[in-house]
């Protein structure tokens, strides 16, 4: 398995590692309930560079990511985020990933770890006679996340322009010889930022972030968290993941993201049908046969990826994520249903080996900082 530059701080801490994608990660360190609940209600620092970082430059890096992504590349701004889909000809996902513009001719793609390398020689084909160069990066940088409601207060402390970003922006900052792309995305339903930053430096990069900050105290304001609240978090917050909502079998409309695929950007000053264009534009003629939706179950069982969904007797669909939601305090799942079993508030059953539990349709997400319940 592969070690990110931050391994060294998850044995310090006494993290649970596990296998991820074929990388060493922490799942968590003191419980997946503790740390799910410090973000809530504070802070979590991840290590998330086991995602992939791919740089994109050359004169016509911005007509290959036209090309490539189901967003709109060509009205992005210097300094601009964006979440995009990458599709296959069938309208399939690959995979989701966030682009970043610098300039007209300099992207950097972040990409899941599960699909990197799929995704390498995926871009090269894409790419054909374009004068485009493709850098994966990922070895040469790290990547952590902090994510709570707290956690701009903090960065306050140090940084009056990062608390002024808006969201799904990034701005490039200077830190003692060290160059840090500081972007607020997220992806737990709370406020927050994400640093890349080289992987030779993050050891010296975390000393200086979190030297006023006594990470074990029952009081701190940011305390690490693993893998596991990351996904409770973003069960919580109605947020996709590839391999259980997003998949190549899976139809891009039917994912719940339809505000990052663009079927008409083409028709711009300078847009370019992407890959799985046409099929989605004849899905759109067609209609989809099912949607994603969100599932408030009774009891305290756990919905698993793969059960059934059953409504009126019969199967109407399959669980793609499931959880107790530490905030909530019942279970929760996401899941594709038929589109007549798709209205929150239709009564559902849930069938796992140890017999069927009742829930609801629920509008997604489930948890937001205005939406409490």
């Amino acid at each position: 398995m592969q070690r990110t530059p931050l391994h060294s701080f998850h044995a310090d801490k006494k993290a649970k590692m596990v296998d991820f994608a074929g990388w060493e990660m922490p799942m968590f360190y003191t419980s997946i309930i503790d740390e799910h609940n410090q973000v809530r209600k504070s802070g979590g620092m991840f290590d998330v560079s086991h995602m992939g970082r791919v740089k994109v430059t050359g004169r016509h890096a911005r007509k290959f990511l036209e090309k490539l992504c189901t967003r709109k590349i060509y009205d992005m701004t210097a300094g601009q985020c964006r979440y995009s889909l990458v599709c296959n000809e069938q309208g399939g996902v690959k995979d989701d990933i966030i682009v970043y513009r610098f300039d007209e001719d300099d992207f950097l793609l972040v990409v899941n770890a599960s699909n990197r390398e799929k995704l390498l020689p995926h871009f090269e084909k894409v790419k054909g006679d374009l004068q485009v160069k493709i850098d994966d990066q990922t070895l040469s940088t790290a990547m952590v996340a902090m994510q709570g409601p707290k956690v701009m207060e903090m960065i306050s402390k140090f940084s009056s322009e990062i608390p002024t970003l808006k969201r799904y922006r990034f701005t490039t900052k200077n830190l003692m010889i060290m160059k840090v792309i500081v972007s607020r995305t997220g992806y737990t339903g709370e406020d927050g930022v994400e640093a890349i930053l080289p992987a030779t430096f993050v050891g010296m990069a975390m000393k200086l972030i979190l030297k006023d900050v006594d990470m074990n105290s029952v009081d701190a304001i940011v305390k690490p968290a693993g893998l596991g609240c990351r996904d409770t978090l973003r069960i919580e917050a109605g947020m996709p993941l590839y391999g259980h909502e997003l998949g190549e079998e899976i139809n891009a409309l039917e994912c719940g993201v339809d505000f990052a695929i663009s079927l008409d950007k083409h028709e711009g000053e300078r847009g370019e049908r992407f890959v799985g264009h046409d099929a989605l534009e004849a899905t759109v003629k067609k209609g989809i046969g099912r949607k994603l939706v969100g599932l408030a179950l009774e009891g305290k069982r756990s919905a698993r990826q793969g059960m059934k969904i059953l409504a009126g007797g019969k199967q109407v669909g399959v669980v793609t994520s499931g959880c107790l939601s530490p905030t909530l305090g019942y279970p929760i799942a996401m899941g594709f249903v038929e589109l007549g079993a798709s209205e929150p508030g239709t009564a559902v059953q849930v069938e796992s080996e140890r017999g069927v539990f009742e829930g609801k349709v629920a509008k997604l997400p489930f948890y937001s900082p205005t939406k409490k319940a």
